[in-house]
């Protein structure tokens, strides 16, 4: 077997068994490749034979070429992941990567919207579609992924709830409201109406195209870019994620409970969000006391 094979096989073992979503097992692709890559031009032609030293120039690398230390920890993640699974199936004797650590990130805290921010968007000219792509990502805490993989069988219209798989495959059920509720009553008329006038084949997914095809993730991203123009603010669809928490935080709402919202398999997780609630407290405090 050679190396690609190995990386194949390990991205299928990520994929059926840890049920790691395509997305991920692509990012995994990226960062494998390219350390392969690297040992291919340090003559290095077989796993097998990569040693620690080699690990350790790959990373120095990375450094140098001022790669975000975010993507550094990925990259290292990546490695040490695959070499566990390589000996794991006894591909290999030693693990190279068994004592490398990741580097501590400092925790940054997630950019957020202010209510205001968000009802100035919603009250914008946007059409049936993108109203409803706002309403769920910030009325639910959806991430982009799992917007654009519903399907109109993960939609209780009635009760009002969402099923969504997120990372990992999770389900978790989210509810949402009556201006979601009104939102996706006049998006699955019009989607009809599309479906109709285009002639296309019906697709279980929510939102499609005018080809029938389902919409991108870039396409959300790229939405979510030109509505952040509106209010002179950078955002993308994990803001309005962001802010979902936050909000809900900022009234009260039970740590736990945001928690299964957001679908956070950890609660630490959760608890960054009560960092910026803190911070934008103090934020008001200070700026009411310099006014008076």
């Amino acid at each position: 077997m050679d190396d690609i094979q190995y990386v194949s096989e390990y991205l299928e073992y990520l994929e059926i068994e840890k049920g790691l979503s395509g997305n991920t097992t692509g990012a995994y692709r990226r960062d494998l490749m390219s350390f392969i890559d690297f040992c291919a031009l340090k003559g290095i032609s077989q796993i097998k034979n990569i040693k620690r030293s080699d690990l350790n120039s790959f990373i120095l690398k990375l450094r140098e070429g001022h790669y975000a230390p975010s993507s550094v920890t990925r990259k290292i993640a990546s490695l040490r992941g695959f070499f566990k699974w390589f000996c794991a199936n006894e591909y290999g004797t030693s693990n190279p990567a068994q004592t490398l650590e990741l580097p501590k990130l400092p925790k940054r805290l997630p950019k957020v919207m202010t209510v205001e921010e968000l009802n100035s968007i919603l009250n914008s000219n946007l059409n049936i579609e993108e109203s409803l792509i706002v309403e769920l990502l910030y009325g639910c805490g959806l991430r982009v992924s799992e917007l654009v993989d519903l399907k109109l069988s993960n939609i209780d219209i009635n009760a009002k709830y969402i099923q969504c798989y997120g990372k990992g495959s999770k389900e978790r059920i989210v509810p949402f409201g009556e201006k979601a509720k009104a939102a996706l009553k006049k998006y699955l008329k019009y989607r009809d109406f599309l479906i109709l006038q285009n002639k296309l084949p019906d697709t279980k997914f929510l939102f499609i195209k005018s080809d029938g095809k389902q919409i991108s993730r870039q396409d959300v991203y790229n939405f979510i870019k030109k509505q952040g123009e509106k209010i002179h603010k950078h955002i993308s669809p994990h803001t309005l994620r962001h802010s979902f928490a936050t909000h809900l935080l900022e009234n009260g709402a039970d740590l736990r409970v945001v928690q299964e919202l957001l679908g956070h398999s950890d609660v630490s997780t959760t608890q960054l969000y009560t960092h910026i609630t803190k911070k934008r407290l103090k934020e008001v405090y200070f700026a009411i006391n310099n006014d008076s």
